[in-house]
C-alpha cells in the first residue's frame, strides 16, 4: 500500500448528479396501490416506477392539473 496517493490528474464522478437522495413522502393509499399493481406487471420494484414517473415529469416539465373537490 502507498502511503500516499496523487489525486492530481482525478476528474470528478460523473454519476455524482444521478445520487438518489431519501426522502419522506405522504402518498395516498390508492396511489401507492396503483404503483404497487403496477410495478408487478411491470417487474420493477415500486419505488423505482414512481421515481421513473417523476422523473418523466421533471424532464418534460409536466405541471399537475389540480382541482380541490
Amino acid at each position: 500500500m502507498v502511503e500516499e496517493y496523487d489525486f492530481s490528474n482525478a476528474r470528478k464522478n460523473p454519476y455524482a448528479k444521478k445520487l438518489k437522495k431519501q426522502i419522506t413522502i405522504n402518498l395516498d393509499n390508492d396511489t401507492i396501490d396503483y404503483f404497487k399493481n403496477l410495478s408487478q406487471s411491470m417487474g420493477i420494484p415500486y419505488q423505482t416506477l414512481i421515481n421513473l414517473f417523476l422523473a418523466d415529469c421533471a424532464k418534460n416539465k409536466r405541471q399537475p392539473t389540480v382541482a380541490w373537490n
